[in-house]
């Protein structure tokens, strides 16, 4: 098959095009390289069946691709402050590209005849007052807040792909994806990544509020599983909550990244926890598991073994203890 994946050079796009690659499927690449980066993809370059355009999507695809399948995963997706590449970092292209880039996608995926994939976010749900999160929660969001620009963009999105479902035949479902974390993260805006990246260098874990906070980690390889599924298996018009069900504190995560790096990081609480940030996330992922018959696989710890791993790897200068 043809596929476009929007966003395609950023964390989650690039292991989706190397699956799809690797399928034999043939394979467009396209980003705007805002938050992405040409190093993820690097490792494809070769591949006959892939092909890369930096383009933005806010301007429509460009003419003369066609497709079997679209996935929109382009967004500014980290909302930490300090990451320069985070979406707070770029308020307005977050809501271009995820209200006319997913206006634009879904009339190209009906001129194409083409499926089509929204990716939406856990962020939807705000700071939640059902716990755990089903589909049919409607969510507890600030529209004013700065978390809203991509959270409320992304309800929009969603919004856009359903109207466009029920008024214009789209072939299009959405997934809402949960903390996802693995090799190529950004270096920072995650808590993952910043935890481990501290246990390396025997910095600090820096943590907001009482680090009682909880959340729930999905490895990469079961998120992008979990997304194919979605648009094989899923259903016009439906949407699927994609995470790992697990739940843990932000304290506990800390300890166990501790114990598989031998550091020497003690916790820091370094100030009260984000404007909006929400106290607990973690999906219910029934839906997903009746039908797409899909559910995570890989552990958390053996998850953070594999980052861990990948992060050693590219620092050849500093061998593992």
């Amino acid at each position: 098959m043809k596929i476009i994946v929007t966003g395609g050079a950023g964390f989650l796009g690039s292991h989706l095009c190397d699956r799809l690659i690797e399928e034999g499927h043939e394979v467009v690449c396209v980003d705007n390289l805002l938050t992405g980066s040409s190093d993820n993809i690097k490792h494809l370059e070769n591949s006959p069946n892939f092909k890369f355009m930096e383009h933005d999507v806010i301007e429509g695809l460009l003419n003369g691709l066609e497709a079997d399948q679209i996935y929109h995963l382009a967004s500014p997706a980290s909302p930490n402050k300090n990451n320069p590449k985070s979406y707070i970092a770029y308020p307005f292209e977050t809501m271009q590209v995820n209200s006319v880039g997913t206006w634009k996608l879904c009339e190209s995926a009906i001129k194409m005849g083409a499926k089509f994939l929204f990716a939406s976010t856990s962020e939807v749900y705000g700071d939640p007052l059902e716990h755990p999160q089903k589909e049919e929660y409607r969510g507890n969001v600030s529209t004013t807040g700065p978390r809203a620009v991509y959270d409320e963009s992304k309800r929009f999105g969603e919004t856009i792909t359903s109207s466009f479902v029920r008024s214009k035949d789209l072939d299009g479902r959405i997934v809402r994806i949960f903390n996802t974390y693995g090799p190529r993260m950004a270096p920072d805006g995650r808590v993952v990544i910043e935890f481990v990246n501290a246990a390396l260098q025997n910095r600090p874990f820096p943590v907001f509020g009482d680090g009682k906070q909880t959340r729930s980690f999905c490895f990469v390889s079961d998120m992008v599983d979990g997304i194919a599924a979605a648009m094989e298996k899923g259903e016009g018009g439906e949407v699927y909550n994609l995470g790992n069900p697990n739940e843990i504190s932000v304290l506990d995560l800390a300890n166990i990244v501790k114990k598989l790096t031998n550091s020497a990081s003690k916790v820091e609480y370094v100030e009260e926890i984000p404007e909006d940030d929400p106290i607990r996330r973690c999906p219910d992922i029934t839906k997903a598991k009746q039908n797409l018959d899909w559910e995570p696989e890989v552990s958390l710890e053996d998850g953070l073994k594999k980052l861990i791993d990948y992060l050693y790897a590219q620092r050849d200068s500093n061998p593992r203890p």
